[in-house]
């Protein structure tokens, strides 16, 4: 057991126990984490700095006000109901359009018809904590339905894909997109069953996918071929992702956006917790990463400018 683990710390890969201590305690106070535990805040603090994320239809913020739907949604076929503290995907309830006869019917990303009286039943849940990382009372974000880029028409499954940027102190040293399957009902979710492929960071060309830590070639649904997509404004991606330190004054975060394919890159949230799954996506070490921009930094650099060094410096 030691002797694999001592070849894993060699080959650069980082323990979680090592994050949490070196990088999570020491870089990310924790009066901080409500900037990107809270989803609202998230959003406002995003777009206070100038940054992209989907429109905010409304906020449900207590029991007496979920009746409120009703009046926040008149006037859109399509959105996405979500836990402001949620994690993991929990919670979110994608709506996708009405029904034909029925317009107190919603239907689901999956297909399936919802009553009204099913939707108020599930904001209620999410109000009353249900999904909320403490457990607490929580509120509950109606948002504007992204529609991905059609880049990722073949490599998804009733969901929309996103994409995990890790930055490191401002540089983004590591990213993958990952891909919702039939096993992760349609969420881009790797612990419920999604593809996640590493991407490129010179060019934004997605590489071989990692599907229950296992490398797989094809997506498992449509049997189209994970790696070779160009991912679209990658440039702007890592960009965005770098500014997400001066958004939130996290040392190590995970940035997740997605891309519209009308509005483009979209912030979705960020993450005080970043996952190490990314490692088997990109088939590489974050340590080794860290260690370079570490070398490297400079505490005088602009996003642009510390998105730049990275594409230069983490080719594949």
């Amino acid at each position: 057991m030691f002797d694999a683990a001592r070849k894993l710390h060699e080959a650069g890969v980082l323990g979680l126990n090592e994050r949490n201590s070196d990088f999570i305690m020491r870089l990310n106070p924790r009066r901080l984490y409500p900037r990107v535990d809270d989803k609202a805040l998230t959003k406002e603090l995003a777009l206070a700095a100038g940054m992209a994320v989907p429109d905010l239809y409304g906020i449900i913020g207590n029991q007496g006000e979920v009746r409120t739907f009703t009046w926040i949604v008149e006037n859109h076929e399509s959105f996405v109901i979500k836990p402001a503290q949620g994690s993991g995907g929990d919670g979110i309830l994608v709506i996708t359009g009405r029904g034909e006869r029925k317009r107190d019917n919603f239907r689901l990303s999956s297909g399936v018809l919802v009553s009204k009286d099913e939707v108020l039943y599930h904001l209620s849940n999410i109000v009353g904590g249900q999904y909320s990382l403490s457990g607490n009372p929580d509120k509950a974000l109606i948002e504007y339905c992204v529609q991905f880029d059609p880049v990722f028409a073949e490599v998804s499954y009733q969901g929309v894909p996103d994409i995990r940027v890790v930055v490191y102190r401002g540089y983004p040293a590591m990213a993958m997109v990952r891909l919702p399957t039939r096993a992760s009902d349609g969420k881009a979710n790797l612990h419920q069953g999604a593809v996640g492929a590493g991407i490129d960071m010179g060019t934004g060309v997605t590489l071989a996918g990692v599907l229950d830590n296992e490398i797989v070639e094809e997506h498992p649904d449509t049997g189209a071929l994970v790696a070779g997509l160009g991912i679209p404004q990658w440039d702007f991606i890592l960009e965005s992702s770098a500014r997400g330190f001066e958004v939130t004054g996290l040392g190590y975060l995970g940035v997740d956006m997605v891309i519209d394919r009308d509005r483009g890159p979209l912030i979705l949230e960020m993450n005080a917790r970043p996952g190490l799954i990314i490692q088997l996506a990109k088939r590489a070490g974050l340590a080794d990463r860290i260690a370079r921009i570490e070398a490297i930094y400079d505490d005088a650099a602009t996003p642009e400018q510390r998105a730049s060094v990275c594409r230069h410096e983490f080719k594949l």
